[in-house]
């Protein structure tokens, strides 16, 4: 069954009576060259467990399912699950979940996973909802491999921009605790059915087994590059005086010294190592 050829993408949704949904950001591959390639990158261990989230019609699940140990999907729209059912139902390695990621209990479904061994994630995310996946599966604590992801190809400017860069912002600064992210290669909307308004672009982390990052207070950390962000076009002892009124002018203009950094820089020159080296300058100075 050839999940990419746009006749047998119609003639699937026809047998079953559905629609493409909107809501849930339903934009299925066409391009099986795509596929394959987004199959092999997202992982090296071919003894590794897959988790897949949003996997439609299974296009991507197929492919997965061939090069990988496990596939364990997350789908969100009901009316699919029947039709994972006809379009995988050759695979003994595939389980599919009908549930919302961003509900989802992943420690609890991927317990038996990680004890068998590793586990990456796998998957073409609805645009409106990227951040908040990617988010969740970082701060999840799970001992993710690789997070490999199509996206908003925007979207995957500002999470592969080196700091200083024009695309470079918070969630870039956030990612780079966590792992190191690069893009693998772009995507045409023409490539998708329906097609979408933009292109896409598949970029791959690996997260760190140990962080090279020492933060004494993680939730300072964050707090100090959510403040460093919120006002991009102020110097950043500005920006850090409106996001911590608890410290003085004088208090922040000793911090930045102190870490080396000028009175005029901006939030966007820092690197996450440069965050980590101020967050803990603010947590030594701030009423505890």
């Amino acid at each position: 069954m050839n999940l990419c050829d746009i006749k047998t993408v119609k003639q699937i949704m026809s047998m079953f009576h559905l629609t493409f949904r909107k809501e849930f950001g339903q934009n299925f591959l066409t391009d099986r060259s795509v596929v394959q390639d987004i199959a092999d990158a997202c992982c090296e261990d071919e003894n590794s467990t897959i988790l897949e989230i949003g996997p439609g019609i299974g296009t991507l699940t197929y492919e997965l399912a061939l090069r990988h140990k496990n596939v364990i999907a997350l789908e969100i729209d009901r009316g699919l699950i029947p039709v994972l059912d006809y379009t995988l139902g050759e695979f003994e390695n595939v389980t599919v979940h009908n549930e919302d990621v961003m509900q989802a209990d992943l420690e609890s479904l991927l317990a038996s996973a990680f004890a068998e061994g590793k586990v990456s994630v796998c998957a073409n995310l609805p645009y409106y909802i990227t951040s908040p996946i990617l988010m969740k599966l970082l701060e999840s604590g799970l001992p993710f491999d690789y997070i490999t992801v199509m996206i908003q190809k925007e979207v995957a400017d500002r999470l592969c921009s080196p700091a200083g860069g024009k695309d470079y912002g918070a969630i870039t600064a956030v990612l780079a605790y966590y792992g190191e992210a690069e893009r693998l290669f772009n995507v045409p909307a023409d490539r998708f059915v329906p097609a979408p308004k933009v292109d896409s672009a598949v970029i791959r982390i690996r997260l760190y087994r140990e962080r090279p990052y020492a933060p004494k207070d993680e939730e300072l950390l964050f707090r100090t590059i959510k403040a460093a962000f919120a006002q991009r076009r102020k110097t950043l002892s500005n920006a850090l005086s409106a996001g911590f009124s608890e410290l003085s002018k004088e208090e922040i203009t000793t911090i930045l010294s102190d870490c080396g950094f000028e009175a005029s820089v901006r939030g966007e020159r820092l690197s996450i190592a440069d965050f980590v080296t101020l967050s803990n300058k603010i947590f030594e100075i701030l009423p505890q």
